[in-house]
């Protein structure tokens, strides 16, 4: 075995870690949650917290899907090609 093969392995999953970390931590719901005093505010704030928690596990699924797909790859070169253009014009 090729132990190129492991390394290539290993830096597209860095790679595919990076990718998901930061489009997670980028997604609009986590930026809505503000926090109070009141009791009720509160309970409201976990609910919230706990459906951002399963939005934000879920959004991580379909997101591994996309990258296995390579779709995530194409929709991101296709973004890219789309600024680099804008900027040009």
């Amino acid at each position: 075995m090729c132990p190129l093969r492991f390394i290539l392995v290993f830096f597209s999953a860095v790679l595919a870690g990076y990718f998901a970390w930061r489009t997670v931590r980028s997604s609009p719901e986590a930026d809505d949650m503000v926090s109070d005093d009141s009791t009720a505010e509160k309970t409201s704030l976990n609910d919230k917290q706990e459906f951002n928690l399963k939005r934000m596990i879920q959004n991580g699924f379909w997101l591994f899907v996309d990258m296995a797909s390579g779709r995530y790859l194409w929709r991101n070169l296709k973004e890219m090609k789309k600024d680099a253009a804008l900027k040009s014009s």
